[in-house]
């Protein structure tokens, strides 16, 4: 009988430290770091899991100075490697960091559209030394609607190869008023913003939407007539807020509570842009970077993560923690300040 109650007793020993453990794992947020590379992208996702997705590397050269920058972000998230690296598209803002920071971290699977569209020289020259790193690890292609295998998280391609989903899992599909505003541009040759591939990430009610580069017309498609993607928490406004992506009809449909500007101090960060932002109702953005494009109306200093560029810029990231039940907060690198934000919608 005493062995038997020893039993027990050692099980609900164990039984109390694993609740514990996954009580802990289950506090864990989703960390979301907009990484300062200039007018480039680099976004790194660390999930409550604990694994890492990384959507695009910045610039090539200039000494490294974008893989530095994602791994200082990296060593802030405790991530010793890259479990997933996402590249939007072949511009070399985007794809250009990959070879160095390949040489610094282990990389494990590469996700993109395969090869480029554009065949400008350094189109050419930043897709080759990032297919010599792809290389080395596994490969993905997907398809607008596939799943990426991350655990614990929803990440959904939701455009890829300048197809689109013709509705979301998220929600979508009501006809979109605010469409009655919007002209379709002129379309120019297919290049490589048109093939961005775009995902939805979501953990339990809260939603983040990164859609690369994808210009105005695209945009367009996804919001008129009809809203395909639904609504999102947080929107990273494409191709750096510059005039293609410009698009009210698109804002009104996604309806984001808050919008990050990854813009450079001169690229991005376009005066129409910033103010089609500032007339969005409820909504608050936040920006890598003082725009110094002439006539831009930037947003309060609070909400701009470098304030000065060149050899003053000091290259503070902007970081999202969220939680399952669509808590989150926003935190300016450079001043640490953060602001709350609490649940809008329901899983």
């Amino acid at each position: 009988m005493k062995d038997l109650l020893r039993l027990f007793a050692a099980a609900a020993v164990v039984l109390t430290l694993v609740v514990g453990v996954s009580a802990a794992l289950g506090t864990k947020p989703l960390d979301i770091y907009f990484i300062d590379v200039e007018g480039g992208q680099s976004t790194l996702i660390v999930t409550p899991a604990g694994q890492s997705l990384l959507i695009d590397t910045g610039y090539p050269g200039l000494g490294g100075r974008d893989p530095d920058r994602i791994l200082a972000a990296a060593r802030d998230a405790h991530v010793s490697r890259i479990d997933y690296l996402l590249i939007t598209h072949f511009h070399e803002d985007h794809d250009g960091g990959v070879a160095e920071l390949a040489r610094r971290i282990p990389i494990g699977t590469f996700i993109d559209g395969g090869s480029p569209v554009e065949t400008a020289p350094e189109v050419v020259a930043a897709f080759t030394a990032y297919e010599e790193a792809r290389r080395k690890g596994q490969h993905l292609e997907p398809k607008p609607g596939d799943r990426l295998p991350l655990t614990g998280i929803a990440v959904e391609v939701v455009t890829a190869g300048g197809r689109m989903l013709p509705s979301s899992p998220g929600g979508g599909g009501e006809s979109n008023p605010a469409c009655e505003a919007f002209v379709r541009r002129p379309e120019r040759p297919f290049d490589e913003n048109s093939t961005s591939l775009g995902v939805s990430v979501r953990l339990g009610a809260f939603r983040f939407l990164d859609l690369g580069d994808l210009p105005w017309n695209k945009l367009g498609d996804l919001a008129c007539p009809n809203n395909v993607l639904g609504e999102a928490d947080v929107y990273l406004v494409s191709h750096h807020a510059n005039n293609d992506s410009n698009v009210p009809a698109f804002l009104a449909a996604v309806r984001p509570r808050v919008a990050i500007v990854n813009n450079g101090a001169y690229k991005g960060g376009a005066v129409a842009a910033l103010a089609t932002l500032h007339a969005t109702p409820a909504l608050d953005v936040w920006q890598l970077h003082r725009s110094r494009n002439e006539g831009a109306e930037d947003f309060p200093d609070t909400f701009i993560a470098n304030l000065t560029e060149g050899a003053n810029d000091t290259a503070a990231w902007i970081k999202l923690s969220a939680s399952e039940d669509g808590r989150f907060t926003v935190t300016n690198g450079r001043t640490g300040w953060t602001k709350k934000y609490e649940p809008a919608r329901v899983p």
